[in-house]
């Protein structure tokens, strides 16, 4: 029963505090992609975060505006950001991510918005148990519930720099593949120089002999 009401208080919870979403999204060279959430309580908190994946030097422009147009966040090259805010005002908040500053580089951009209600939900309590009880389960619903957003911060964290240092692996790998190419040319070159030099001594020689 008690196992019963821990699976009931998370789904509840779940269900009537955070409003998410979480994509990775490409952004063309000279685009400027922008995604929307919309509040229906005052003083909700907005939970923003990003990381550019790959393309160029894993930094972007974003902006995030309010109701009305008004300016909430706003960056220029940034690689990642995880930010939490209060919306005063009910409406539709904007989140901008702008890669017109780049003329030949896509990028892949990892985003999550969520809205999340600070009220706590009731939990059902059970038949001959005490407040205090219900209490302290409530109280360790909600340290499992930050425990598990740190852990997927982390998890967001060590997946980005996986992904930009497997970009590096592969930026350099291909450097070395083309720098082995030019000298493979080069000695090529090389070699058939010293053949066509070699030949015009020898061919000089005979001439003067005869």
């Amino acid at each position: 029963m008690q196992l019963s009401i821990i699976t009931c208080g998370l789904l509840a919870w779940a269900t009537a505090q955070v409003s998410a979403t979480a994509l990775t999204y490409k952004v063309n060279v000279n685009e400027k992609a922008c995604f929307y959430t919309a509040t229906t309580k005052k003083a909700e908190k907005v939970a923003f975060y990003f990381a550019v994946q790959s393309g160029g030097s894993f930094d972007i422009d974003y902006e995030v505006t309010g109701p009305g147009g008004k300016s909430i966040l706003d960056g220029q090259k940034e690689r990642q950001g995880d930010f939490v805010f209060t919306a005063n005002e009910i409406g539709e908040y904007k989140f901008c991510f702008n890669n017109e500053m780049s003329t030949y580089t896509e990028k892949f951009v990892d985003f999550e918005i969520s809205v999340e209600n600070e009220a706590r939900v009731n939990l059902p309590s059970k038949q001959g148990s005490s407040p205090e009880q219900t209490s302290a389960l409530e109280e360790s619903l909600f340290k499992v519930s930050g425990q598990l957003s740190t852990i997927t911060r982390n998890q967001k964290y060590f997946r980005t720099r996986e992904n930009r240092n497997f970009s590096t692996v592969r930026s350099t790998e291909k450097r070395i593949i083309n720098f082995t190419l030019l000298q493979s040319a080069l000695v090529i070159c090389m070699g058939a120089l010293q053949v066509f030099v070699v030949r015009f001594f020898f061919q000089g020689a005979r001439k003067g002999y005869v």
